[in-house]
Order: C-alpha cells, then structure tokens, then sequence
C-alpha cells in the first residue's frame, strides 16, 4: 500500500474526474478481505455504501482489512487505512486520522452522500486501536 504522503502529493495534481479514477484505483490496491470477515461486526455504520473494516495484529503494528461494495467509497477507505496501516496500535489510538486526510478536503471533492461515513470509519479505526493497545 502507498504510504498517505505519496497519495497526496498524486492527488494534489489532479482534478476532477482525474481524483476519482486515483481513488477507484486506490481502492483497488486494498488487499483482499475474505468474504468471512464481512459481517455484521465489522461493518461501519453511518455509510451510503457497505463498508467492512477488520483489524489484525502484527507484532505490536495493527494491519486491517477493508473492503466497500462501491468503488469510490472502497478508496475513501482505501485513504483512511493508508493513514493507519501497520503503526503501532497505541500510535494509531492518539492519531488525528481527520487531520491527516484534511489534504485530500473529501468534503469539497465528493459529495456529502460518499463522505458522510468517513467520520465512522475513523471512529471504528481508532476504537479498534485502543482496544488492541489496552490489552
């Protein structure tokens, strides 16, 4: 997976229709999500789309697992995991995931309808996180 700084620095020379082909693609390069992990406990609530996000340990770095039955919506999440993807748990439990994608501004570049559940899937991550670093 490309780190989020490599991500933005692509997306910032693109526009339009250019951001959305960047982010089907993203949401390409995701790592397949066994189709058992997709339940009912691993989806984020609050989404246009279906969104499943699982975590897995490695050593002390989280890895997850994403997957969205839409192609825009799968990069969002695509986004979102960048951000995270294999740093420590109690790392990714105190990081401003927000923050960190506020260079892509989703708001202004996608409707409302395809960023309203990007605040729950930063909540579902960064739960994920902290349980993982308490233990």
């Amino acid at each position: 997976m490309r780190s989020l700084d490599d991500i933005a620095e692509e997306y910032e020379f693109l526009e339009g229709d250019e951001r959305y082909r960047l982010l089907i693609e993203l949401g390409r390069e995701l790592e397949e999500m066994p189709a058992a992990l997709k339940t009912d406990a691993t989806l984020v609530r609050g989404c246009s789309a279906s969104v499943w996000v699982y975590p897995t340990e490695q050593g002390e770095r989280l890895h997850f697992l994403a997957d969205s039955n839409a192609a825009i919506t799968k990069g969002i999440v695509a986004l979102v995991i960048a951000a995270v993807q294999d740093r420590p748990a109690e790392e990714v439990a105190r990081m401003d995931i927000a923050a960190a994608l506020e260079p892509f501004d989703l708001r202004n570049q996608l409707s409302s309808n395809r960023t309203q559940g990007v605040p729950n899937m930063i909540a579902l991550v960064k739960q994920h996180a902290a349980r993982i670093a308490a233990a």
